[in-house]
């Protein structure tokens, strides 16, 4: 588990539209990466194409490269299923499926994925995800409750358990903590430092302290007007970035002296 992923001048597009141009990008193996950068530079559109998100709007396509341990993510014969099963996606809102009980949306992946597990062998992927996610014990006693009766922050760890249950090599992140107060976002965010251990991971924020704190690696996207595509200006590790970064459009955007 946790693999590496490499961008190689990856252009994505929307129909003819240019949104993201020429991201070269190498995301190394249990590590968080952050990418951070104004509005609509493209940062979520780049996450997005990582396990072919981005597909399930019509007209989307990307041009370029994207491997996932050197194997190219859109290959001929790659289906996005199996690249999502790989490479899992976690929402800037928690959207447990409100009706299923939190032990069902746990294992929602898997059924997906056509799984013959035996009950058995649910009942420990559920403790297993829900362990990993720092939500057993909160949890434990109602697993046949509906996940829509936790708190968002808990729906949100719920969310992580569903998936890290199908054991990704890969967690997307877009905005994960955005909709949630301070001491939810904490949780989220100490939660983000242990899974690293097992999973590369890599997360949108427009909080700047959140990259700060739970990145290893932080890249910049910038956008130099509406209708242009938003670039990769530049990604080291957090602390350079933050302290010393090569250019000075990221300079002025950590430092608040933006737009």
């Amino acid at each position: 588990m946790g693999k590496s992923v490499e961008a190689k001048n990856l252009n994505i597009y929307y129909g003819s539209f240019l949104a993201v141009e020429g991201v070269d990008m190498t995301i190394n193996p249990k590590t968080v990466t952050a990418l951070i950068g104004p509005s609509g530079c493209g940062k979520s559109t780049f996450l997005r194409s990582i396990n072919r998100m981005h597909e399930n709007i019509p007209g989307a396509r990307v041009e370029g490269r994207l491997e996932l341990d050197g194997q190219d993510l859109y290959g001929a014969n790659v289906d996005p299923v199996g690249v999502r099963r790989q490479i899992g996606m976690v929402f800037q809102r928690p959207n447990p499926f409100p009706t299923m009980s939190i032990y069902d949306n746990v294992i929602a992946g898997m059924k997906l994925n056509n799984s013959r597990a035996s009950r058995s062998e649910l009942d420990d992927t559920v403790e297993r995800s829900l362990r990993g996610a720092n939500l057993w014990n909160e949890v434990k006693d109602r697993l046949e409750k509906p996940g829509s009766g936790l708190s968002g922050g808990q729906q949100q760890r719920l969310c992580i358990a569903r998936a890290i249950a199908v054991r990704p090599d890969v967690l997307l992140m877009d905005e994960p903590c955005s909709a949630l107060d301070p001491i939810s976002t904490l949780a989220i965010e100490d939660l983000i430092n242990e899974l690293k251990n097992d999973y590369t991971i890599v997360i949108v924020t427009h909080n700047m302290q959140q990259a700060a704190r739970v990145s290893d690696f932080t890249g910049f996207f910038n956008i130099e007007g509406t209708g242009k595509p938003g670039k990769l200006v530049e990604i080291d590790e957090t602390k350079t970035i933050f302290s010393q970064p090569s250019q000075k459009a990221t300079e002025d955007y950590v430092s608040g002296r933006f737009g």
